[in-house]
């Protein structure tokens, strides 16, 4: 009997999901396991298997955005009926930004987008026209997400695509088109006016819940002399091909010992509780071309530093290639913001809710100190600790985060 493959939710407030790519076509055998299409969610873009085995008998939605539940393909044995899928979800670009229900679509605005629609082809020259098909651009889906996120009009694109589809690169091309000559000298430039991504607007929906959190900073400066001397003992005895513990591996080692040590700032704030948890999911700040993403190494008070290099070495590129699982964002308990690596002295971490802590981390400079009366130079870091008032105390960060500076001082206290 046939299967129909709905769309999943993947993750706790999913309500769609855009299907960028089928790595299978009709026709073609899948088993059950086996990754079958790629998926963006507002998080991550990310593989997702087949739910059964058998033969691809139909896609019922090829690219585009896509609610959860909906049917988007069939999988069964060859040769069988294929069952009445739900109808395949209009290509970006083309539905309301605002769902109306069923049966109050108002016809104004559909008027309006056609005259606008018609107005912009009767101005676009000769030459730069582009197909339609009952008044609508064609234009491939991936065409309409890029033209979308970049703010440019399908209209104003010529497609080079067979009947004059406009694809990919028709829109690349645009984007890096010069100016028109005809522009007057010293006009100001027109702006370059980019629309969120799903995960810029995660990011701008979750910076926003943490500042109406009350949060309070605390700062201190570790000697890292210890620290980088341990941590170039382990690079010497790390095996080719393995991964060269960094500061960063250090730094979630020795954070998550102290997390246990002070279990209240290894919590979340959730709906007027504070829950604490049993083991230290730390998650790493890692910028990348499509916004910044927290990945989490899980149960790090458990693994040696060469398991958190490995994992964090594993979790960076994937995360920089797109490949990560939503699995891999969710559950962390605390968090690591690493700017030293770009020379910023000092700054402030912005919470990442519901976690109730999160540490930034400058760069390691050579500085002067007082040793017993002595003046020595150190390599100093600077450490800032950003945390939620409503359920952690001054002196409760003050206690953790000079636990974490005792343990950077002395690392083998916490190996």
């Amino acid at each position: 009997m046939a299967t129909e493959i709905k769309l999943p939710r993947l993750g706790q407030g999913m309500e769609s999901g855009t299907v960028v790519r089928w790595l299978k076509q009709e026709g073609e055998k899948v088993e059950k396991g086996e990754p079958l299409y790629e998926l963006d969610t507002e998080k991550v873009t990310q593989e997702v298997e087949a739910d059964a085995s058998g033969v691809l008998l139909k896609i019922a939605v090829q690219e585009g955005e896509v609610p959860v539940g909906q049917t988007i393909a069939v999988i069964g044995e060859e040769g069988e009926d294929v069952p009445d899928a739900e109808p395949e979800a209009e290509p970006e670009g083309e539905v309301d930004e605002e769902p109306q229900e069923e049966g109050s679509r108002a016809p104004a605005r559909d008027e309006e987008r056609e005259r606008g629609r018609e107005a912009s082809v009767e101005t676009e020259p000769a030459e730069a026209q582009p197909t339609t098909v009952d008044g609508r651009v064609k234009a491939s889906p991936l065409a309409r997400r890029i033209a979308r996120e970049k703010g440019i009009e399908l209209t104003e694109i010529r497609g080079t695509g067979p009947e004059g589809r406009i694809v990919a690169e028709d829109v690349e091309r645009a984007l890096a088109a010069p100016a028109p000559a005809g522009a007057p000298a010293g006009a100001p430039a027109e702006p370059e006016v980019e629309k969120l991504t799903s995960i810029r607007k995660t990011i701008a929906r979750r910076l926003t819940e943490a500042w109406q959190a009350p949060v309070f900073q605390i700062s201190m400066s570790a000697d890292m002399t210890r620290a980088q001397e341990v941590r170039e003992r382990l690079v010497e005895l790390t095996a080719e091909g393995e991964a060269k513990p960094t500061v960063s591996d250090v730094l979630t080692k020795v954070c998550a010992a102290a997390l246990m040590r002070h279990r209240a700032v290894n919590a979340h704030f959730v709906d007027e509780t504070v829950r604490r948890f049993p083991t230290a999911n730390v998650g790493m700040a890692v910028a990348t071309d499509r916004g910044l993403l927290v990945p989490v190494i899980r149960g790090a008070e458990r693994l040696t530093l060469a398991e958190i290099a490995a994992a964090r070495a594993d979790l960076v590129s994937r995360s920089r290639e797109a490949k990560l699982q939503q699995t891999d964002l969710e559950d962390g308990t605390f968090t690591v913001s690493n700017l030293g690596m770009y020379g910023v002295e000092q700054f402030v971490a912005v919470l990442n809710p519901p976690q109730v802590a999160i540490l930034a981390v400058g760069a390691i400079e050579e500085k002067p100190v007082v040793v017993d009366g002595d003046l020595e130079i150190k390599p100093m870091m600077s450490l800032t600790l950003t945390c939620d008032h409503r359920a952690i105390d001054g002196a409760v960060a003050a206690e953790f985060l000079g636990t974490v500076r005792e343990l950077l001082e002395e690392p083998a206290l916490a190996l």
